[in-house]
């Protein structure tokens, strides 16, 4: 998640003075405990105003009211709620988030979500149409991901997301391994979701280096796989930088040592193999490679379906029953759940399954194609800015840094046009992850031209108070990551305030 613009002010005055070696001490000596507590509230009355905008503006519940309200009125607040948010992401302003949003696309998916709104994925036998959907989604996932290149049983499971896709794959390679301190061998711009798995499932985290086209070191992968490893990741592409890991040799590290080789393919699963049937030069990262025993891929994002979907895929029955849970003892009977819920939105399977169908191999050349089209035309416009360079070698989601001045500035200079971008740390640079709705006429140009201004602005005035730029900068800068950790987890108590 991206870092809240209003952390600014006192987090910037506040963090390096108290935030460093003295945090813990902090959680034990009151009146430090009591100013860092004023701080974080300060801090977080200045967010109030950007995660809740709407308090004022539409009716507030803390309470179910006494009597229900006419659904026509709440229609019709729900239906300003939307236009006001609408712009903020139609114009291609926004870097990912939304990959398709043509509103012929997102009308027929809402359409497939209210014939099967009442479905639940639990239920198979109330619903059959839903095993239908999710049996077709992962076969059509793996067909495209070289199941068919392979005499292996390529089967999976859908899930409600990329994230829930990484735990599962770990989870499932802790259950398989049976070792008493699994380890699982990943790049350091690996997605936070393997983070995620390692503290819920206790698998400790070997992270292990990138060289400057900001690809794993294959040879630290070779000397970090050790008795305890149950698992290699690596990604096509990187989330941060856009850069695809050398699947091949590391797969094949994790073969010869028989372990587990995850390839994250969550943002590239529905591009890659379309561009390199358009001739782009695309390495094997899936089933087509011996070595790589599971694939993840986003079906809500690159396969345009509604969000809430994502494919984990298994080279054999065998490793993904390690997946499933079952229990036979239960005085409410049999259970059994192939993912993390137990209840599952029957109508995003749907939906998805519309998405992938409607689309057809044509649809998706045609996008990918539309997509590296406009991400050339913007890393051309990138590479001819004076002071802005390209990070690694990357296709569509392209990560660029300075050296002459503060990136984070020009991040915010860009966010004042409009532009919704991700700031990354270690190194310092921006990215943009480039969607259909870049590849609408004239954003690639408005996005170049506003680039250009943001990058004179900053040279012109290097630096202003408040801002994301300072904060940006502490955050990747300050010594002490709890600190920051403890921030973001305050922020996310303040989304769930009313």
């Amino acid at each position: 998640m991206k870092m809240p613009r209003a952390f600014k002010g006192p987090i910037e005055r506040f963090g390096p003075r108290v935030l460093g070696p003295v945090f813990e001490i902090a959680k034990k000596v009151p009146f430090v405990r009591e100013r860092i507590e004023r701080e974080y509230a300060g801090m977080l009355r200045g967010m109030e105003s950007e995660l809740k905008p709407y308090r004022h503006d539409v009716p507030h519940y803390t309470s179910l009211p006494p009597e229900g309200r006419n659904r026509e009125e709440l229609l019709a607040v729900m239906r300003r709620l939307a236009e006001r948010e609408d712009g903020r992401w139609k114009d291609g302003l926004a870097s990912g988030a939304v990959y398709h949003g043509d509103d012929g696309h997102v009308a027929f998916l809402n359409q497939v979500y209210a014939l099967s709104s009442q479905v639940n994925s639990l239920h198979a036998d109330l619903w059959p149409s839903a095993t239908k959907y999710e049996a077709e989604i992962v076969a059509m996932t793996a067909a495209m991901l070289g199941s068919e290149e392979t005499t292996d049983d390529v089967c999976g499971t859908v899930t409600s997301g990329g994230t829930e896709s990484i735990l599962l794959a770990m989870k499932t390679y802790r259950d398989r391994a049976h070792r008493r301190h699994p380890q699982m061998v990943v790049p350091v711009t690996a997605h936070a979701a393997f983070d995620k798995a390692a503290q819920y499932f206790n698998i400790k985290m070997v992270r292990v280096p990138v060289d400057d086209t900001c690809r794993a070191d294959v040879k630290a992968v070779r000397s970090a796989i050790n008795r305890n490893t149950i698992v290699v990741v690596g990604s096509a592409p990187s989330f941060p930088h856009g850069a695809i890991d050398p699947i091949e040799e590391m797969s094949e590290l994790a073969r010869e040592r028989g372990v587990g080789f995850h390839t994250d393919g969550c943002l590239g699963g529905f591009v890659l193999p379309w561009a390199r049937r358009l001739g782009y030069n695309v390495p094997h990262f899936d089933f087509r490679l011996p070595g790589v025993t599971s694939v993840s891929a986003d079906t809500h994002k690159y396969g345009y379906a509604a969000k809430g979907t994502s494919v984990i895929l298994y080279r054999g029955k065998e490793l993904r029953r390690h997946q499933y849970f079952a229990i036979s003892d239960w005085p409410g009977g049999l259970y059994f759940s192939p993912t993390l819920a137990g209840s599952r939105p029957g109508a995003l399977s749907a939906a998805c399954w519309a998405a992938l169908v409607s689309m057809g191999e044509d649809g998706y050349l045609r996008a990918t194609k539309a997509i590296m089209e406009t991400a050339a035309t913007i890393r051309s416009g990138i590479m001819d800015i004076p002071g802005l360079r390209i990070l690694g070698d990357p296709l569509w989601v392209i990560a660029f840094a300075s050296d002459e001045f503060d990136i984070y500035r020009v991040l915010e200079e860009m966010a004042k046009k409009g532009w919704s971008l991700n700031g990354l740390h270690k190194p310092r640079a921006v990215h943009i992850c480039v969607t259909l709705r870049h590849t609408q006429p004239g954003v690639a140009e408005r996005f170049l031209d506003d680039l250009c201004a943001a990058v004179e602005a900053v040279r012109v005035q290097p630096i202003t108070e408040g801002g994301i730029a300072p904060v940006y900068g502490m955050a990747a800068t300050i010594p002490f990551r709890g600190a920051v950790t403890d921030l973001l987890r305050r922020y996310c108590d303040l989304l769930y305030e009313p």
